[in-house]
C-alpha cells in the first residue's frame, strides 16, 4: 500500500477502515472458533465486492483495511454502502443464523494524509463517527480530529469511572394502578462526573458498548440497586426493583447463576427482581434468547420488555418466549389525549398483554388525565414525570414518606 501511494503521488484514492459492530459478543457467546468462522466469512464477502486492483488486508482483531486506487469520496461511500449491504445478509455459523454490521471509516489521498499513517488515523477517527452517529459509514471532516481526541479523553475518564465509584442510581417508583400503592421502582445509572456533573445514560451509553465496557457497568448497576433493595427491605418497604439489561449483557452465559448469587448473598427474593429487555434481543436470535430467559425466569426473576411497540417487531415472541410483563412506550401514552388512534392502541395492547396472562406497564405518565383513563382501560402498572422523575434513594424515601403521610394516589418530584 505504501509503494502504490508513492508510485501515484497525484492520484486520488481513498482507505477505508471497516469494524465488526459488537462482534466481541459473538466471540463471548459462541466462542472464538466461531468468531473466527464469522471473520473468515466477512473477509470473503469483502473480497467479493471489490476490483483486482484494490487492497484489502485485516489489521488486527475484528478490524479490515481497504484501499481503493484511484478512487475518489463519491465512489468511497459508494463502496461502502455495498459493503455494508453485503454483510447485514445474515452469516450461517456451526448452524446458527448470526446478524453483523459494520462500521466504515474513510479517509481520502492525499486530501487527508500523504502516508498510510496519516490515513489509518483519518480513517479511525472517522470509524468512530459513524459508530458513534450509527450513519454506518463517515468520510473523515477536519472536525472528526477533535471528537476523536474528545472521545478517547471521555473513554479514558470512563474507564476510571467504573472503579472509582462515579456511577450512582437513581430510582422512578411505579405505581399499581388498581391499589394506588407504590409497587416497586426502576433503577437508572447516572455518572456524577468529577467536572460535568452528573451525565445522564445517552451521554455516555453508547460509549461504554463501542469499548466492551457494558458487563462491568451492568455488574455494577445490579450490586448498587440490589444493595438497594435490600435497604428497603431491611426498612420493611417491598419494592421490585427494575434494571435495564442491554443485548450484550445478556449473552453472559452464567447471567443466570451470577444473579441468583448476588439475590441470595442479600436475602432477597428472587421475585423482586425485574429484568427489563427491549425486543431487538429477542429478535435478533430468538433461540439464544429463549435460553437465557428460560433459565433466569425459572430462578423466579421477572422478564419485562422495555419500550414494547416502538421496534418492527414480531409478535410471535409473546408467544414462545417466557415474558412477565410488557413495558408500553411513552411515545403511545403521551399523544392519548389529543390522538383517538394512539388511545385505541394502547387500549388493544393492554388487551393483548392481558389474554396472554401478562402484565401492562405505561410508562412516560406525564398528566392525571392519561392516569386515570389508564386505570379504566385495565392497565396495571403507571411511572411517569406525573408522579416523580428518577431521583436519589434518599430523595426517593421522602417522597414516599410525604405520600403517606398525605394519603394521596399522587405524589409528585420535580426532581
Amino acid at each position: 500500500m505504501p509503494a502504490r501511494l508513492a508510485a501515484n503521488p497525484l492520484r486520488t484514492s481513498a482507505l477505508l477502515l471497516l469494524d465488526l459492530d459488537k462482534f466481541k459478543e459473538v466471540n463471548d457467546s459462541l466462542g472464538h472458533d466461531v468468531g473466527d468462522l464469522l471473520l473468515f466469512q466477512v473477509a470473503g464477502r469483502i473480497s467479493g465486492q471489490l476490483r483486482t486492483e484494490d487492497l484489502f488486508a485485516r489489521v488486527g482483531g475484528d478490524e479490515f483495511v481497504i484501499f481503493l486506487d484511484g478512487s475518489d469520496s463519491v465512489r468511497a461511500e459508494a463502496v461502502a454502502l455495498k459493503l455494508r449491504a453485503t454483510l447485514a445478509q445474515p452469516f450461517i455459523l456451526a448452524g446458527i443464523s448470526v446478524q453483523a454490521s459494520a462500521s466504515i471509516g474513510i479517509a481520502g489521498y492525499p486530501d487527508q494524509g500523504e502516508d498510510l499513517t496519516m490515513l489509518l488515523r483519518k480513517a479511525d477517527m472517522a470509524m468512530y463517527t459513524a459508530k458513534a452517529t450509527h450513519s454506518g459509514h463517515h468520510v473523515y471532516r477536519g472536525t472528526d480530529d477533535h471528537h476523536g481526541e474528545e472521545r478517547l479523553h471521555l473513554l479514558e475518564e470512563l474507564r476510571l469511572a467504573l472503579v472509582d465509584d462515579q456511577l450512582v442510581m437513581h430510582y422512578q417508583p411505579k405505581i399499581d394502578l388498581k391499589t394506588g400503592d407504590v409497587c416497586g421502582v426502576e433503577a437508572l445509572v447516572r455518572w456524577n462526573h468529577p467536572t460535568r456533573g452528573l451525565l445522564q445514560p445517552d451521554d455516555f451509553l453508547g460509549l461504554v458498548e463501542e469499548s466492551g465496557l457494558m458487563h462491568a457497568m451492568t455488574e455494577i448497576v445490579l450490586h448498587q440497586a440490589l444493595d438497594q433493595a435490600a435497604s428497603w427491605s431491611a426498612q420493611g418497604r417491598t419494592l421490585t426493583m427494575a434494571v435495564n439489561m442491554s443485548p450484550s449483557s445478556l449473552i453472559d452465559t452464567v447471567l443466570p447463576e451470577r444473579i441468583s448469587a448476588m439475590l441470595s448473598s442479600r436475602g432477597l427474593s428472587p421475585a423482586m427482581l425485574v429484568l427489563e429487555i427491549t425486543e431487538d434481543f429477542l429478535l435478533s436470535d430468538r433461540e439464544r434468547a429463549r435460553s437465557i430467559l428460560t433459565r433466569l425466569q425459572a430462578t423466579g426473576i421477572r422478564i419485562s420488555i422495555d419500550d414494547f411497540g416502538t421496534g418492527y417487531s414480531s409478535l410471535a415472541y409473546l408467544r414462545d418466549l417466557p415474558i412477565d410483563e410488557l413495558k408500553l412506550d411513552k411515545s403511545f401514552i403521551i399523544p392519548m389525549k389529543d390522538d383517538p388512534r394512539a388511545t385505541a392502541l394502547v387500549v388493544s395492547t393492554i388487551d393483548l398483554a392481558h389474554s396472554l396472562g401478562l402484565r401492562m406497564v405505561a410508562e412516560g405518565v406525564e398528566d392525571t388525565t392519561a392516569y386515570s383513563e389508564l386505570i379504566g382501560y385495565g392497565c396495571d402498572v403507571a411511572q411517569g414525570f406525573l408522579l416523580s422523575h428518577p431521583v436519589p434513594a434518599a430523595e426517593l424515601e421522602d417522597w414516599l414518606a410525604a405520600r403517606a403521610l398525605d394519603g394521596s394516589a399522587l405524589g409528585q418530584i420535580s426532581g
